[in-house]
């Protein structure tokens, strides 16, 4: 299964729309893979839970085979990637209010239209037949008919969908070709062009590559290369950052021997620029002020080598647990974790103990995460504009907590996961107005010149370096 293209995934179930199995019905509602891609999509729409915690969960499902595992994720990742331009489609064929469609039979439909028009190795009877035995169990033989009918019609006229013109709205053609929002797409074609804006939405859709970082405390890069050569794995080193490696596919990470063992970890080339960046020697005093779930605290702690201090804080009990988990994995044992927040302290530490003793500060602040859409598509359809400016308050705050915890000539690393200008450039030079004794240390004097843009920052993007997107940048005191 390890280098099984998920392009070349074959249905569980081949069938004639005709041919009825008993133990369809005696089995749990939810048994197949994309049944239970189904209800991952109605939990999705219906809470705020975020998509791949839902997969988390069901591929925890011992009655799934390492196959039917694939597909569900692909499956539910690729309908959510690709939700506006199936529901284009099922709205165009659907007779009545597609939006006031049921739940399960709006989703049953989005999981078979995506096999049929994105995955050309399952056969249309497969995602058809399995899409109407679902419906036809969970609500009657009518509404099966219906998804039936419908999807048969679409497969009949595949070669003569008609798409939207870019010469009457071009925003809404590139938002429905390439399956964004709106005003996401609109954003862009202003600050990057029409064509820029293509391809980074065409970046976003693709299937994301899985980066690994190699524990430097436990292994040599050369030992790990020579890991993965042994699995017969296709990979790639990290193009801007070392001990960084890049592979397809990956099947059962969490129970590989070398990631229990602390040898890996994962995590994108873009999230260790902002480590390279802090630069810490070996016996600082490190403050993360958002910490969790500590894949930047872990890195940081490898280029001490476990020597100096780290400092970690987090605001939810549950990324604390999480945390220390991730960081006795990888035996970090330079690190205190504190349960508490930046910006209304409670600890004694932060309140008190902390004040001007740090000598580097990440903050790694909370963000719309548009920069990572292509391993996290839900984000596209569960943000708003809105936001942005919500987050960029937040973001200056924790930036102006942050700066009593330095030293007098020490450096604020300010890090995010967005493309957005209104959370990077514009709130450094928020931030700089207001503290004019900091400026901005180049960054080409830790990372390759090739991430780091005109103003000295690193900056990011997925259909420009390959990675997620990403921003970073080191704030130094004045003498």
């Amino acid at each position: 299964m390890e280098n099984q293209q998920l392009d070349s995934l074959t249905p569980t179930h081949q069938g004639n729309g005709h041919e009825k199995k008993e133990t369809v019905y005696t089995k749990n509602l939810y048994e197949d893979a994309r049944s239970c891609a189904v209800k991952i999509l109605c939990r999705c729409e219906r809470s705020d839970s975020y998509l791949e915690k839902l997969i988390d969960f069901e591929l925890r499902n011992d009655a799934l085979n390492d196959f039917d595992k694939a597909l569900l994720n692909e499956i539910s990742h690729g309908v959510v990637r690709w939700m506006r331009r199936l529901d284009w489609f099922l709205n165009g064929f659907y007779r009545g209010n597609y939006e006031k469609c049921l739940p399960e039979v709006k989703n049953a439909m989005r999981v078979a239209l995506y096999q049929i028009l994105f995955l050309n190795k399952i056969p249309y009877s497969a995602a058809v037949n399995e899409a109407v035995e679902f419906i036809k169990r969970i609500h009657g033989e009518k509404h099966a008919g219906v998804v039936n009918g419908l999807l048969r019609t679409i497969i009949r006229t595949l070669d003569n969908l008609v798409w939207p013109s870019r010469e009457i709205d071009e925003v809404n053609y590139l938002g429905l070709i390439q399956s964004h929002p709106n005003w996401m797409v609109n954003r862009w074609i202003k600050r990057f062009g029409f064509d820029d804006a293509v391809k980074l939405c065409e970046a976003n859709n693709r299937r994301p590559v899985i980066s690994l970082r190699v524990n430097t405390l436990k292994i040599s890069t050369g030992e790990f290369e020579e890991y993965l050569k042994g699995k017969n794995l296709y990979y790639k080193k990290g193009i801007n950052l070392e001990n960084f490696f890049m592979v397809k596919t990956m099947s059962k990470i969490y129970t590989d021997e070398f990631f229990k063992n602390g040898y890996y970890t994962i995590q994108d080339e873009s999230a260790g620029a902002a480590s390279k960046l802090v630069s810490p020697a070996k016996d600082d005093l490190v403050l993360d002020v958002c910490a969790a779930p500590g894949g930047k605290t872990s890195h940081l702690s490898e280029m001490m080598n476990n020597q100096g201090k780290i400092i970690a804080v987090e605001k939810f009990i549950s990324r604390c647990e999480i945390m220390k988990k991730n960081l006795e994995r990888l035996q970090v044992k330079n690190v205190k974790i504190i349960h508490d927040e930046i910006t209304d302290p409670a600890s004694q530490d932060l309140k008190e103990n902390l004040i001007g003793k740090a000598d580097k500060i990440l903050a790694d602040v909370p963000c719309s995460g548009l920069g990572v859409l292509s391993k996290k598509p839900d984000i596209k359809w569960k943000r708003e504009p809105e936001d942005i400016q919500r987050l960029q308050i937040l973001q200056l705050e924790i930036l102006e907590n942050s700066v009593k915890y330095l030293k007098p000539e020490g450096s604020i690393i300010y890090s995010t996961c967005t493309t957005e200008s209104e959370e990077n450039s514009d709130v450094v030079n928020l931030f700089l107005q207001k503290h004019p004794e900091f400026f901005i240390e180049n960054a080409a004097k830790y990372v390759p010149e090739s991430i780091v843009n005109d103003a000295g920052c690193v900056e990011m993007f997925p259909h420009v370096h390959g990675t997620d997107g990403s921003f970073a940048v080191r704030l130094t005191r004045k003498n």
